[in-house]
């Protein structure tokens, strides 16, 4: 198993070399980079100072011209370009990030004047808060639902929940959010949630039973919202990997050597169906942990790792795209690593080493 490990660990080196090659290529040829960003702020600046000297007269140049038409200099060109590193061949600048990012050195912000680490743990606590509840709440419901279903197949409680799963799956957690804060948080009826932050702005004064409940009135919404679209696929994968279980031959030999239905279902039944749900495991983390809070966090005012990566995307903040894409695809790669060490740990039959070999 040692040697497994480091083969994986030793993989996941060219693994993210090529993903940070192919996104550094496509976010480079991507128009509207960080020296325009800048520039149109510059445009944006000069447009409202001449408005307000001439009575609101002033004209910004269009779009179409050229920077020189534009009344800008070519020698701040160049220096805007020194400062962002474009006066760097691309593929100098690549091997220069990758060697910096090995140390976790993601560089400073374009537009924030700030290391993009400090960001990042500055966001992270509520990317992490968020994602654990929501992971939390999922597995704490779905799969026990899901072995509920599976045991009462056919029966109008697996008709009727079926039903609410597959609506609550169909409706996108975004539009729930929006649901949730017209009728629950002061919208058009009820007022019972805060809309903004994790936390209130006199959290420090509170007791520290006070802290818990402020934070868990202000976490109840987005993890309801985050996890309403996780149930269904959850419960279905959980459902039916005990049923395609119940009804094989070591199942019917358990029962047949008088065997009762809690010792088959949680001695036998339980380490095999398990398994599959645990293969998805590293998926859903870094789905609920990541992509899918971004909306999330935008609707609720969070700020979290997925809108500050939303939002350098929106700026053209190369240092903080690339920073959170490493941070996701580590994190990515790690968890499945762990999931493979999760299946020799629920059933020790695998051998990996062996199936490579």
């Amino acid at each position: 198993m040692a040697r497994y490990v480091l083969r994986r660990l030793l993989l996941m080196i060219p693994t993210l070399l090529g993903i940070m090659l192919l996104n550094f290529i496509i976010v480079q040829a991507a128009p509207g980079g960080p020296i325009d960003q800048m520039l149109a702020r510059f445009e944006g600046l000069s447009s409202q100072a001449s408005t307000r000297m001439e009575g609101g007269g002033g004209d910004v140049a269009s779009g179409g011209e050229s920077r020189g038409a534009r009344g800008i200099p070519p020698a701040f060109i160049e220096k805007l370009e020194a400062q962002f590193g474009f006066d760097q061949p691309a593929h100098e600048r690549f091997l220069g990030m990758i060697v910096d990012y090995a140390t976790f050195d993601f560089g400073e912000s374009f537009f924030r004047d700030e290391p993009v680490t400090n960001l990042m743990l500055e966001r992270l606590p509520v990317s992490i808060s968020l994602g654990l509840w929501t992971t939390l709440v999922v597995y704490l419901v779905s799969i026990p639902l899901g072995i509920r279903k599976a045991l009462r197949h056919g029966s109008r409680f697996d008709v009727w929940s079926s039903g609410l799963v597959i609506v609550g799956y169909a409706i996108p957690g975004f539009l729930f959010a929006i649901l949730l804060i017209v009728l629950f948080a002061g919208g058009s009826y009820w007022d019972l949630f805060p809309l903004r932050s994790l936390t209130s702005p006199d959290f420090d004064e509170l007791s520290a039973w006070g802290k818990v409940k402020d934070y868990l009135w202000h976490i109840t919404l987005p993890v309801i919202a985050s996890a309403i679209g996780s149930f269904a696929t959850l419960t279905m994968l959980t459902k039916n990997s005990f049923l395609d279980e119940v009804h094989k031959q070591y199942v019917l030999t358990a029962r047949a050597k008088g065997a009762s239905d809690r010792r088959v279902l949680y001695g036998h039944v339980f380490r095999n169906a398990m398994l599959i749900i645990i293969a998805g495991l590293p998926a859903a983390l870094v789905g609920i942990f990541f992509t899918g809070s971004l909306l999330i966090e935008v609707i609720f005012s969070l700020n979290g790792l997925g809108l500050l990566g939303f939002e350098a995307v929106m700026q053209r903040d190369y240092p903080v795209i690339f920073g959170t894409l490493y941070l996701y695809t580590l994190i990515g790669l790690v968890l499945k690593l762990i999931s493979d060490l999760t299946y020799v740990w629920v059933d020790p039959r695998i051998d990996f080493e062996t199936r490579e070999s």
